[in-house]
Formats: structure tokens, sequence, C-alpha cells
């Protein structure tokens, strides 16, 4: 069969601090066209810095309660349902303000950004599970990505 299928509790486990994430898709099936996560974002503090990436679109599809975006100093509440797509050079962030779990599928095209989710599960955590903003930016920069500042 030429169709490649990754069932539900498949898939490769990956991501650091709160977030958890798994890589549906790491674009060894797509000639590297796209790469498919799967996220899960608990309520409290852990999204990513505010970035831009330089080398790919990212879509974010929110299947499971609530998160909330921001680009520039403009935030929005996405419910599930709903498409979040940002271009390249597009500053970004998300968050989970709310009291339950979020989930999203993310879309990254081209699959760039796949090893980074993986480089994040190898960075170390504080005492409360949280990674060192320092650390996450440095890794995003190699991956075409730079953390937006204040």
């Amino acid at each position: 069969m030429s169709i490649y299928v990754v069932g539900p509790s498949d898939g490769e486990q990956s991501g650091g601090g709160p977030i958890r994430c798994r890589i549906i898709e790491d674009g060894s099936h797509t000639q590297h066209r796209l790469g498919l996560i799967e996220a899960v974002v608990p309520p409290g503090p852990g999204g990513p810095p505010q970035h831009i990436h330089h080398k790919h679109d990212e879509i974010f599809i929110v299947t499971h309660g609530k998160l909330r975006f921001t680009s520039g100093s403009k935030s929005v509440d996405v419910e599930a349902g709903s498409c979040v797509t940002v271009p390249p050079g597009t500053p970004h962030t998300f968050a989970n303000p709310f009291d339950q779990p979020a989930k999203f599928i993310g879309t990254l095209t081209p699959d760039l950004y796949v090893e980074y989710f993986r480089d994040l599960g190898r960075l170390p955590v504080d005492e409360s599970g949280m990674l060192d903003p320092a650390d996450i930016g440095r890794t995003m920069v190699r991956y075409g990505t730079e953390v937006v500042r204040a």
C-alpha cells in the first residue's frame, strides 16, 4: 500500500516543558514539504515566547478547548474548530490562560520545524517543569526562527 497511516495512539512523542506534542508526520513521507504535529497545551503558563519564522508557514487547527494567540500587541481567543494561519515573517505565540487543556493540530510547511520539537524534549526543565526561555530562543535560531524582543 502506498499510503501511510498514523493511528490515534501512534506517532513520536516529543516536546518539552508543559506542552506535549506528538509528531504525526516528520516529513519523511512528504519529501519534506509538510510536517504535522498534535500538541496538548495545559492551562497556565508555558507557551513559547513570541517569535517569527523565516523559513516555514505554520497552521494551527484547534481541536479541543481554547487557546489565546498573540501577534505583536494584539490577541485573539480561538476555540475548537478554528484555524489560525501564520505566514513566514509574522510575529506570534499562543497560550492557554483558560481552565481546561487545549489541543491543536499544527502543520509545518516545509517540515523544518519538526526537529525543533525533538530538540525541546532534550532541554532541561526547572523544578516547576518549565523550560528556560533563553534555551528556547537558542533552539529556535537553529530553525530559521527568532524570538521577538519587546
